[in-house]
């Protein structure tokens, strides 16, 4: 990335890039925050600050808990969605899972084409950051997608266990966290 800005501010080009992180913070709490901040000091000459303040409107509130539907409000939730003619998918979590893991990142897109609502059974807390990040990739492209997921077991702002919210991709968890709250959040999911 440093190489690319360079190149391409030599030319005259000009960069606009946001950051909720103020610059004198970026990097922190990352597993390789020294290497990080050396790239980060040795572009920051092609950049001026400009703080704007005010409401960031992506901000969410991550207060509570995804909602968890009964095995009885699980099976008619999907029922309605497939009398509406809408695809929808009804994998165990686990599974999901662990497909996530044989699937590229940049593919996760594909699996969600035509899908109008995901349905996730037995939800379980996830120990392995792999597969927490793998999850929090997926959440990333179905909340691009607006896609509603229903689901049972564990509230899904529940899952990242064993310390992950405290470590270096806290961030990630947190906003990964507010899309579970928002696509599980519809009047539908009662």
């Amino acid at each position: 990335m440093t190489r690319l800005i360079g190149d391409l501010t030599s030319t005259g080009s000009r960069i606009v890039a946001t950051s909720n992180t103020p610059p004198n913070a970026l990097g922190e709490g990352r597993f390789a925050a020294s290497d990080f901040m050396r790239e980060i000091q040795a572009m920051s000459d092609r950049f001026r600050t400009i703080r704007i303040d005010g409401v960031d409107y992506r901000q969410r509130d991550i207060e509570g808990d995804a909602r968890v539907l009964s095995a009885d409000a699980y099976r008619f939730a999907l029922a309605d969605v497939a009398a509406a003619g809408e695809r929808m998918t009804d994998d165990e979590f686990g599974e999901l899972i662990a497909h996530l893991a044989t699937v590229h990142p940049s593919a996760y897109s594909g699996l969600l084409s035509g899908v109008q609502c995901i349905g996730l059974r037995d939800v379980q807390e996830l120990t392995d950051q792999s597969a927490a990040l793998r999850f929090v990739a997926f959440i990333d492209r179905v909340y691009d997608a607006q896609i509603p997921i229903r689901a049972t077991g564990l509230s899904l702002t529940s899952i990242f266990g064993g310390g992950m919210i405290d470590g270096g991709y806290r961030k990630k968890y947190l906003r990964c966290i507010s899309r579970l709250n928002a696509l599980t959040a519809s009047e539908t999911a009662a």
